[in-house]
């Protein structure tokens, strides 16, 4: 049995793992994105001129949730209509910042994980695209979800999922890894949130309800920050989980 781990290359997975501290990076993630794409979601939300439920239902979406959890999803985040109109210039750019920052994160654990060297200050300028690819990407996820339903939108989530992760390693890490090498972190990513979504929608479902009732507002965040660290845990562990296909399989079935 040890031999066959020592084999398939898992305890290479694990170290790394370690390595590049996945669950502290996931964390992290969480962290970020609470102070960062909530407020972010929030604006996009009340500027949509399609109004199609806002930040609370891009949530809900996100997390798999329907019925009374998605109400009460929906009652405790509410984003205010004339959010735009008040928010002032510092709190813009301190969202920037924070933003910027987000997108810093993600970068940096995708160098870590390939072992590349911290990119140069001045390419600050790909954090702040790829966090506006990001928002285009959680906007179309949530805009679609009225057009198509079923295998469709599986099939059309699944495709842009891909997409927007391959290309998001590729523009963060600055063109330094192949496009073919990146194609396996990208789908393991994709396979890792739809695992994500479906837990979510067994576990975090009636979680937020229970939650909401016993503990408030508080209650449904911690539930939310939960969920994020898993799609950080995901989003890190799928790239790590792509080189370490990439390296122990793929490659070594091509020279065989």
């Amino acid at each position: 049995m040890h031999g066959g781990w020592e084999r398939a290359g898992a305890h290479t997975l694990v170290r790394r793992g370690r390595d590049v501290e996945l669950m502290h990076r996931a964390t992290g993630f969480a962290t970020l994105a609470l102070v960062t794409l909530a407020p972010l979601l929030i604006v996009v939300a009340a500027a949509d001129p399609l109004g199609r439920g806002g930040f609370a239902s891009w949530l809900a979406d996100g997390m798999g949730l329907s019925g009374r959890s998605a109400r009460v999803l929906t009652d405790i985040i509410s984003p205010p209509r004339k959010v735009i109109g008040t928010t002032s210039a510092l709190g813009g750019v301190a969202l920037a910042v924070f933003g910027i920052a987000f997108g810093g994160s993600v970068q940096n654990g995708y160098e870590r994980i390939w072992g590349l060297p911290s990119g140069p200050w001045h390419r600050v300028w790909r954090q702040a695209v790829w966090m506006i690819a990001m928002t285009a990407y959680l906007y179309q996820e949530v805009q679609t979800r009225s057009l198509v339903s079923g295998p469709e939108r599986i099939a059309l989530s699944s495709a842009s999922g891909v997409l927007f992760f391959w290309w998001g390693q590729r523009f963060l890490l600055g063109g330094q890894v192949r496009w073919r090498d990146l194609l396996p972190g990208a789908l393991a990513t994709m396979l890792g949130l739809g695992g994500l979504r479906m837990f979510s929608y067994f576990v975090f479902t009636p979680l937020i309800v229970t939650n909401a009732i016993s503990y408030g507002a508080m209650g449904v965040v911690l539930v939310v920050e939960s969920w994020l660290i898993g799609v950080g845990y995901v989003v890190y562990g799928g790239a790590l989980l792509g080189r370490w296909a990439l390296e122990h399989h793929w490659r070594r079935d091509r020279t065989e």
